[in-house]
């Protein structure tokens, strides 16, 4: 009898087997053809696969003395939960490195996974040291003391014209970076798809032709 009662998909189950290619595929079916941003976002200190849940913050450039410096990214910070994923929305300003070995740290003893910064870091080398993932557009060494700073945070994001909600499933690794807002559907068809890969990969590795093993799975 079919089990009509499925057990649920983990965060651990996913980051074992998932990967942002296949769910960009699992998008793509649903119609959601836009939904990886179109911007290097590089993996600065691993190579893992990164999959967690949207902690979002809104940052600005700005050219004068803050006399509340730091607030609001420190209360992102430690109001962190674990699995979450610190996205810091900064519209690709490389004006200075607006996360880096503190923060990492603060988040770490919160539970958070990783970050993603369409923006700057620094202290790389400290944060590689951490293993904690970061994707971001570059490195600065800047402080971002009365360069940049946080004007919200747990609201609706974008980058690269990609929206991304606080709780959103996020998958990133060196292809890019994936939001999946339509999660339960998407981790559904991404599960399946991976599934089938393997059984192709299988196949042509058994000598298989390409032609073949699409007409037979239906998969590629």
């Amino acid at each position: 009898m079919a089990d009509t009662n499925p057990k649920p998909i983990t965060l651990a189950a996913l980051r074992e087997h998932f990967y942002s290619a296949v769910v960009c595929d699992a998008l793509d079916s649903i119609g959601y053809r836009n939904q990886s941003p179109r911007v290097r976002l590089e993996p600065l200190t691993t190579n893992t696969v990164l999959v967690g849940r949207a902690k979002t913050t809104l940052w600005v450039d700005m050219a004068h003395e803050d006399r509340k410096p730091y607030e609001l990214e420190l209360r992102a910070v430690d109001s962190c939960s674990p699995d979450d994923i610190l996205v810091a929305a900064a519209g690709g300003s490389l004006r200075s490195g607006i996360w880096g070995e503190l923060l990492t740290t603060a988040v770490c003893n919160r539970g958070c996974v990783g970050a993603i910064v369409d923006g700057a870091s620094r202290d790389v080398r400290q944060i590689r040291a951490l293993g904690f993932p970061i994707f971001a557009r570059g490195v600065s060494p800047y402080d971002s003391k009365d360069r940049q700073r946080v004007v919200d945070l747990d609201v609706p994001v974008e980058i690269g014209g990609v929206a991304i909600s606080p709780g959103d499933l996020i998958v990133a690794d060196e292809d890019g970076v994936v939001p999946a807002a339509v999660e339960d559907e998407v981790v559904r068809l991404a599960w399946t798809k991976v599934h089938s890969e393997n059984e192709v990969r299988d196949a042509i590795r058994g000598g298989m032709g390409a032609i073949e093993a699409f007409a037979t799975y239906g998969v590629l």
